[in-house]
């Protein structure tokens, strides 16, 4: 009997110890990460997930632990975060911060919003700073001919390298701004301060990969190239994926893109009217349309959303070689052979008026 009131003494202090030691834990966990009060303005965006939620939480050094943030929430059963910005400080326990996630954001008078969507490029991302803020479409651009600028950006982002500085590149930060709705201070916020939240955004969405694209033959440059061909070449993100292979497919054949989205960024046509045979016959470093372009043009051609970066990372294996899309339906239609996709490109001849 002496034997199993030990045996069951020592089983007790070990759970004991075990309880202690989660609740200690538990309590460190729910602390403020430091004494530090100083403000940070933290932009929790639209439709993030609880996970995503935690780590900007964790990049901001407003948590000590994102998986435990996510643990957190569902113990206290709160599902209920809201987006907006938020000035938060490193003093602040866990529970102060998710109860003023939960309230909400209390925007200020002179507080913007400003959504930029997928599939616009860097021309058009220009215009929408214009119409939103005080500065011009000019400063927007002229940003991007700041080579000290461009070079913090490399030192500062795992995603961005110096594929952004080839010459032929027409903006080098095209297709590396998330496309979301972001708040911002007033109109008078900085080009540099737009430009810092989308970027930030975008290495929020890209971490997940990491390890995958390093472990891949494909680069973040290529990968965001491809991924924007994919945004706007097909509007169902179910079929991005097969159209992404296609690519693949015709890259390893030698053959050219074919893709008409790239000519029209080419000659930097954003109206809607089909390309003329001279825009199709343009030489420049994104026209994969001409038979002789071989590869991926010099870089990404729009702001690309989540779905088309997840397509574009996890590609699936086809052997497709061609596909088309009806203008009307949106749906897309992959072949093997040339003659397969004529013959449906001249059925749909009528519906898509000469795209």
């Amino acid at each position: 009997m002496k034997k199993y009131r030990k045996i069951l003494l020592i089983i007790s202090l070990i759970i004991l110890c075990l309880v202690v030691t989660l609740i200690l834990l538990y309590r460190s966990l729910i602390s403020p990460v430091s004494h530090n009060a100083t403000e940070k303005e933290v932009i929790i965006s639209r439709g993030l997930s609880s996970s995503g939620i935690g780590s900007v939480l964790k990049e901001n050094n407003l948590i000590k632990n994102d998986k435990f943030f996510v643990f957190y929430l569902k113990l206290n059963k709160v599902n209920d975060l809201k987006a907006g910005t938020y000035k938060l400080n490193e003093s602040m326990s866990l529970k102060e911060i998710v109860k003023i996630l939960r309230e909400g954001n209390i925007i200020n008078d002179e507080e913007i919003t400003i959504t930029f969507k997928e599939g616009i490029n860097f021309r058009e991302i220009a215009k929408v700073i214009d119409e939103n803020t005080d500065n011009t479409e000019e400063d927007v651009l002229n940003t991007l001919k700041d080579q000290e600028y461009l070079n913090s950006l490399i030192e500062d982002y795992w995603f961005i390298t110096d594929d952004i500085l080839n010459k032929d590149i027409y903006y080098p930060l095209e297709g590396y701004l998330f496309p979301d709705t972001y708040n911002f201070m007033g109109r008078d916020v900085s080009v540099t301060e737009i430009f810092k939240k989308l970027l930030d955004q975008m290495g929020i969405i890209l971490e997940p990969y990491k390890s995958q694209i390093e472990r891949d033959n494909m680069n973040v440059h290529e990968i965001l190239t491809l991924a924007s061909i994919a945004e706007e070449e097909v509007s169902l993100a179910n079929d991005r994926k097969n159209v992404i292979s296609v690519f693949k497919n015709r890259i390893k054949n030698n053959m050219n893109l074919g893709s008409d989205i790239t000519a029209r960024y080419g000659v930097k046509l954003d109206d809607k009217r089909p390309l003329k045979q001279s825009e199709y016959d343009d030489v420049n470093p994104y026209n994969t349309r001409r038979l002789e372009f071989k590869g991926l043009p010099a870089g990404p051609i729009a702001m690309v959303s989540k779905d088309s970066i997840e397509a574009s990372v996890n590609s699936v294996e086809t052997e497709y070689l061609y596909f088309i899309s009806n203008i009307e339906t949106k749906e897309t239609f992959f072949f093997k052979t040339s003659g397969e996709f004529e013959a449906k490109k001249k059925e749909l001849e009528k519906v898509n008026a000469g795209y």
